[in-house]
């Protein structure tokens, strides 16, 4: 009897622990997910997605702003947080044998222009006035919202930017340059107009690298195409189009976020080897010495994807709602549709006097022929009065 009790008691002992510890460990999990949500500090993301090239030779550039942008609407952020701007519209130029596309692969397997494309910024709006003025808020009162980017301190934003640049500068449809002084001062007053609670900066260009040199605001990460006194090289002929497709490096970026889904763990540190020397020629590089948090504790989606606000919770909640509630607004509505009086047709202009209106009086022009003969008594008269000799003074 006493073996009996003790093994009973025994066991229930073990069941506690074994209860204690797995939900000990349910919590931790728990915190751990919720950690991980709001590691980051931010509540929505936004994407400034920049092609500085025109000409139907820049095919290219449009092709790899246009790619990533299917990228990050694919991963959540919708066209509201968006600003697109595109120096030329390759889709509608007179050289492309596929009007209305435009193809990020070869044999034409990828239209990235697709049938939702929202471009705000177009062909010579493109310029560096107006990418500052959409990155500090420096813009007209009747500029319109899709082409404003309203974000806030707890906004992380890409900026992604792709053309033809060289050391220290990146042009501007072959007319303009924004260098990277330029750049580092428009990021430094969006950190103190507290625009941007953290920011990813990818540029795709030869000698990308110094773009990002003079940068020295906080939060801000950057990533190049390639160093100092390197090329970024093109990717995929296509003979049918008669132009590269792609750039090398944004060819491999998204390649790699075709991989990349919304519940993703992936971290920025797998984006920093996604393109070697081996596959890019030029040498990648990036920049995380003003960025606060570790890269690798830092999810692509921080930056690529949308944000939900989410709430975790252990407890049961219940959905069903309140009847009192429900009676109170249904009464409101019936007593505002009492209120309301019946909607009336305007008085309409009865059809037997439209049809026995008097026309309008037409301007009245003189008469083509009269012109003519009026041109031609005058040189008449002068011929009678000066003679031929004086003809040449008339024509």
């Amino acid at each position: 009897m006493v073996a009996t009790c003790f093994f009973s008691q025994s066991v229930t002992v073990l069941a506690g622990w074994l209860l204690l510890s797995f939900g000990s460990s349910a919590t931790s999990q728990i915190e751990e997910q919720a950690e991980q949500l709001f590691r980051s500090g931010h509540t929505n993301n936004w994407a400034v997605l920049v092609c500085t090239s025109r000409f139907w030779f820049n095919y290219r550039h449009v092709a790899n702003t246009l790619s990533v942008y299917r990228s990050v609407k694919r991963l959540g952020i919708p066209d509201s947080h968006i600003v697109l701007m595109l120096a030329d519209d390759m889709a509608c130029n007179p050289r492309n044998p596929k009007p209305a596309t435009v193809f990020s692969h070869k044999n034409m397997e990828l239209n990235v222009y697709g049938d939702d494309v929202e471009v705000d910024y177009r062909s010579y709006e493109v310029t560096v006035e107006n990418f500052l003025r959409v990155l500090t808020g420096r813009i007209p009162p009747s500029t319109p919202r899709s082409k404003r980017l309203l974000s806030d301190d707890r906004s992380n934003i890409l900026i992604y930017m792709t053309g033809h640049g060289g050391n220290g500068f990146l042009k501007f449809q072959d007319s303009e340059e924004i260098t990277n002084i330029e750049l580092a001062d428009a990021f430094e007053q969006m950190w103190q107009k507290r625009r941007y609670n953290e920011l990813l900066f990818i540029i795709d260009t030869c000698q990308g690298a110094s773009m990002y040199e003079r940068f020295y605001s906080p939060n801000i990460m950057a990533l190049a195409s390639s160093q100092v006194g390197e090329d970024s090289l093109s990717h995929q002929p296509d003979p049918a189009i008669g132009v590269h497709l792609m750039d090398r490096y944004t060819y491999y970026v998204l390649e790699f976020l075709e991989e990349i889904n919304p519940a993703s763990q992936t971290n920025m540190n797998d984006l920093f080897q996604v393109c070697p020397k081996s596959l890019c020629v030029s040498t990648p590089g990036h920049r995380t010495d003003l960025f606060q948090r570790d890269p690798k504790n830092v999810l692509i989606t921080d930056f690529f994807g949308s944000v939900r606000k989410v709430e975790i919770t252990t407890e049961t909640i219940s959905l069903q709602p309140d009847l009192g509630i429900t009676e109170s607004s249904d009464k409101e509505d019936w007593m505002d549709e009492e209120l309301t009086e019946p909607l009336k047709y305007a008085e309409q202009l009865p059809v037997a006097q439209i049809i026995h209106q008097k026309p309008k009086l037409k301007d009245w022009h003189p008469p083509g022929g009269f012109i003519l003969g009026l041109w031609a008594l005058i040189i008449m008269v002068f011929f009678k009065t000066y003679g031929i000799k004086h003809m040449k003074f008339i024509f």
